[in-house]
This record gives C-alpha cells, structure tokens and sequence, in this order.
C-alpha cells in the first residue's frame, strides 16, 4: 500500500504585532500604571493633584513611612516608567504597597473595599506581575540588553 502526501499549502499574513501582543500588552500596563504610581509620589512630596489633603497639604519632609512612601512612589515609579531597572523598582513598588495595605488598611476591616485599600492591593499585585514577568514592550532596559 502506498500513501502519497497530499501537497499543504499555508498562508501566513505577517502582521507588525506578531509574536509581540503580550509584549506590547504588559509594556502599556506597565506605563500607565507606573504613570498613575508616580501621581501619587507628586501628590505626597509637592501637594500636587490637590496634595494629601485636597488642599495642597504634602508630606512632612524625611517622616516615617509618609515621606519615604512617597520618594518610593515618585523614583522607583519613575525608573519603572521608564523601564530602566524594572524588575527590582517593580517589586520594591509591590513591596511598598503591600507594607501600606498592611500597615494603613487592613486594620481598619479585613477586606480592601471596606478598609479602602483596593487601590493598594492592585499596586501591590500589579507591580508584583511587572517584577516577575519584566518590563514588557517599549523599555529601556530592552536597549541596555541589546548593547
């Protein structure tokens, strides 16, 4: 017996985003979030967006965890922004926000909506996935490999 294979023909329509949605999905995650992130930083530091106190108010310089949160906020935000550095600045931003979430929120109710903490978990799960699966499309860090 004998078997002859059939001839195969595959189109394959090449697009710019081949083999890069999950690249370009985490880059733009990783941008917006660490935007929203470093907000914060200049809300604490400088009273911008309304300050602390939605009057302008800001932070006592070098006070315990206030002003430290903040510089955390606005450099570590910055750098993973950028992309420059991004797994370490990623998870002392999750590790941040996970002190926060523990130390401000949860001891007001267990669970993140009545303690108001959702914002502070998602930062710290968000940039928890950022460390641990890079930077995504669009970093810096991407150059510096290259060289």
């Amino acid at each position: 017996m004998t078997t002859t294979a059939l001839p195969t023909t595959t189109s394959v329509t090449a697009t710019p985003f081949d083999g890069k949605p999950q690249a370009l999905a985490l880059g733009a995650t990783r941008v917006v979030v660490s935007f929203l992130f470093v907000c914060h930083g200049l809300m604490g530091l400088f009273g911008a967006f309304g300050g602390i106190d939605t009057m302008g108010g800001s932070v006592e310089l070098f006070s315990w965890p206030d002003w430290w949160g903040s510089m955390i906020h606005l450099v570590a935000g910055a750098f993973v922004f950028a992309g420059f550095l991004t797994r370490p600045a990623a998870l002392l931003c999750s590790g941040a926000m996970a002190y926060g979430y523990f130390t401000v929120h949860q001891p007001l109710a267990l669970l993140p909506l009545p303690n108001g903490g959702e914002a502070a978990a998602l930062f710290a799960w968000i940039f928890l996935l950022i460390g641990i699966a890079g930077p995504g499309a669009f970093a810096l860090d991407k150059l510096r490999r290259r060289r």
